[in-house]
This record gives C-alpha cells, structure tokens and sequence, in this order.
C-alpha cells in the first residue's frame, strides 16, 4: 500500500519543504507596520460578508428540501469542497427523514449508506455518540488504517478522500442532522473556515427547525382534510366517479361529495369556504356534513338543499361566505338539475361538445338575508362527462379569470378520445393540462377539487 497522503492545509502541500535560503530571505524582509493585521482583517470581513449573503439565500427557500440543498452548496462554498450529502434526520423520530447529495448520484449515496453507521462521521453524530458532539474532521481518509475498511472502500470507488461534518441542530428541537463535504484529495479546512461554516450551520440548524415545524403541520392539516372529505366515492349504476384534491399548505376551505341516494340517484356537490387554517377546515366539515343531511331529505330539490345549507352557514358562521354546487343525477336517464351558489359552472366534455353549464347568477352563501336562485336541468349524452371544480383549480393557473376559464376548456375540449371513457383519465388530464408545472406549483395557497362524473 502506497505510503499515507499528508493533509493539505492554507493550501500549502508538506510534501514540499521550504529552502533555507527562501526561509533566510523572508526573515530578512522587513514587514510594514501592521500589515499582517490588516490581513488578517481583511479576510474576516470578506468572509463575513460571504457569510452574510449565504444566510440571505437559505433563508429564502421555503421547503426542507430547498434548504438542505442550499445549506450544502454554501457549505462547500465556506469550507472549498465539491460534493457533500445532508441527513435530516430530526432526534424525536417523528420525521421526516430524507438524504440529500452534493454532487453525488442516488447509486453513490446508495454505497455512502452501506457503510456501518457508526463507522461513519455522520452515523456517529447522528447516533449520538459522546465523542461526535461537535464537528468531525477526517483529512485522509485512504491513509487512515484505523477507519473501517468497508468505510475506505467505499471512498476509494466514489473518489473521495477526506470529510468534514458538522451537526445540524436547533434549540428547540435538538438534533435535526449532519452535512458532510467530501474532498477529492486529502485536506482539512482552515480554523477561520472552520469558524464561518460553524456560524452558518447554527443558523442553518434554526431555520430547518422552522421549515420542520411548517411541514409537520402541513402534514397535520393534510391529514385533517384527507379525514373531512370522502374517504371513498360510491358505485351507483350508470355513473361512473372520481375526485381530484389537492390541499392549501395552511388548510383551505375546497370540499366535495359523492352520495348515492334511493332509487338509483346521485348527489354531487363541490363547495369553496372563504378562509384558511383550522377555523376553515371546521367550517367545511360542518358545511358538507349539513349538505349530506340535506340532500338525503330533500336532494330532488338542490335549491331547497342550499337554502337550507346558506341557514346553517348563517346560524353557525355568522362572519364567513361560502361557494356551493349542488346537482341532483338519475343516471337511468342521464338527467341532472343543479343549482350553483357564486360558484364557477360545470363542464361536460364529450365526443360532439365541450361547453360549461351556465348555471343563474346567484350570490354566495352567507351574502344576503335569504338565499334564492332556480335551478338548471341538463340532460347527457351517452359517454358525456361532467366535471366540477372549485376557484382554487383556476386561481392556481396564475391568469386573469377569464383566460384560466379559457385554458380550462381548451384543456378539457383536447382529451384524448381514449381517455374519455375513463372519469379519472379525463381528471387527470384536465389536471395537467391546466397546471402544467404541477398541481402543488403556480399559487400554492389556493386549494384545488375536481371531482368528473361519466354517464354510460
């Protein structure tokens, strides 16, 4: 085995020995009053103002992931390295979990994690062993006999030899992760270096835990309407359903609702609660929850179903509005009569037209003293289906109204023939045609329903 590589340091390689001659030179040269202070100040202010603007751009990501990418590349940027990987691995177990890579594909960071744990720096940090409290230096990796051969194997194949990692942590939380930067050759880096990245993890540890924080609750709120909506549509003969939802990161108010009804009818409802965050989330279960007692009683009827629904909403939230479609199916005939409250109208797509169901002009629930407006009967040719939606689909487009309206149709008017005879294809497609980037791109803070009806 080839004799260990010695760690470079400032840049200077020890394998090359200054002359006596060089060093009796230097000695000799008289050096000016102050100017290795003025230096060393130098240097402090360059990298604090480096410092300063990478803190500026993590705390503009707004994703964990984001930042787990931003803090590695400013990372290598701080201590001159080229690949890296983050754990995020929150000490309370309660997630999420994930691994980030510098410079580094899934397959080699699939052979980094084939190492043993603890016969990692990271694995070591984030087992939370005594003697990897702080920041965990290995300048050769390849030289080192005392590391774990697997570990050295693995360095080897991958190309790198040596590591820094440094902690991720909050006050609050505790221990988030580790960030690990990679050297080609074998090095360390410097104590000022070492002092900026350390600045900058600590920061970098409080905004993860804000970014966790935001995410749990996300996630909670997810859960919570995921638990208010339909966990299942019915199978009535004749129709054929699916939904579409997608949630507002604080919580939305966009619901909707499938209900087979006796002999052979079908309700279907979609409704927007203006608002967002867990007083939103209340007011749509109680609104949906109302809505299904009345379509049940006297669903032949959607304009008696919304005045009823436009009663409770004034009894219960005195202070809020909603938006509410409601439509009343006999498959057996592909007959509908609906009626709509300020909400956008229905769409039917089929072979021979694509034109959305212009449904009266009425005002939201929870706008006037008493609710009123007729209702709109529709009959469906065979393989038609209708597709309802809430504001949040074409506020989320980033247009005017009218031009998501516009995009809206063109998309549904360009299905395919063979999707049609599929409700969830037809969804889908409309779906991505309208939000290209994605449905969690464009403006994130609207809600989105889409719930498609095709009748046999």
């Amino acid at each position: 085995m080839s004799a260990p590589h010695l760690p470079k340091v400032a840049g200077i390689d020890p394998m090359i020995p200054v002359s006596a001659h060089t060093a009796g030179s230097l000695s000799e040269v008289p050096a000016a009053p102050g100017a290795f202070i003025q230096d060393r100040l130098a240097g402090w202010v360059s990298g604090l103002t480096t410092l300063h603007e990478l803190t500026e751009r993590l705390a503009r990501t707004s994703t964990l992931e984001d930042a787990l990418h931003e803090l590695l590349d400013a990372g290598a940027t701080l201590v001159g390295a080229r690949r890296g990987l983050a754990v995020f691995e929150p000490s309370d177990r309660r997630g999420p979990v994930s691994t980030i890579g510098l410079g580094l594909a899934h397959a080699e960071l699939g052979h980094i994690e084939t190492v043993p744990r603890t016969a990692t720096c990271y694995g070591r940090i984030l087992e939370g062993l005594p003697d990897a409290e702080g920041a965990q230096t290995t300048p050769d990796l390849l030289g080192d006999t005392s590391l774990d051969p697997r570990r050295r194997e693995v360095a080897t194949r991958l190309g790198y030899a040596a590591s820094y990692a440094l902690p991720l942590a909050a006050e609050a939380t505790g221990r988030l992760g580790v960030a690990v930067w990679l050297y080609d050759e074998p090095a360390e880096p410097l104590e000022r270096q070492r002092h900026l990245v350390g600045l900058y993890a600590g920061y970098a540890g409080e905004h993860l835990a804000r970014l966790l924080e935001l995410e749990r609750a996300r996630a909670d709120v997810a859960t919570v309407t995921e638990e208010l909506l339909p966990s299942r549509l019915p199978r009535v003969t004749g129709v054929q359903l699916a939904a579409r939802h997608r949630t507002a990161p604080q919580g939305g108010g966009d619901w909707y609702d499938a209900l087979a009804l006796p002999e052979g009818a079908l309700a279907l409802a979609v409704g927007s609660v203006n608002g967002s965050g867990p007083s939103a989330l209340a007011a749509m279960g109680r609104l949906r929850a109302g809505l299904r007692a009345y379509a049940v009683m006297e669903g032949e009827d959607p304009v008696a179903v919304l005045s009823d629904l436009e009663l409770l909403l004034r009894l219960t939230e005195p202070a809020r509005s909603a938006t509410a479609l409601f439509a009343y199916c006999e498959p057996a005939r592909r007959k509908i009569l609906l009626a709509g409250a300020g909400h956008a109208p229905p769409l039917v797509i089929g072979n021979r037209r694509t034109e959305f169901i212009e449904t009266s002009l009425s005002a939201p629930l929870g706008m006037l003293a008493c609710w009123e407006a007729p209702s709109v009967e529709i009959t469906l040719a065979p393989g038609e289906t209708v597709l309802l939606y809430t504001d949040g689909l074409l506020r989320r487009t980033g247009d005017s109204m009218d031009r998501a309206f516009a995009r809206l149709h063109s998309a549904a008017a360009c299905v395919p023939k063979a999707l049609r005879d599929d409700a969830g294809s037809v969804a889908d497609h409309v779906l991505r045609t309208v939000l290209p980037d994605g449905p969690d791109q464009g403006n994130s803070a609207e809600g989105a329903v889409i719930l498609a009806a095709r009748f046999d």
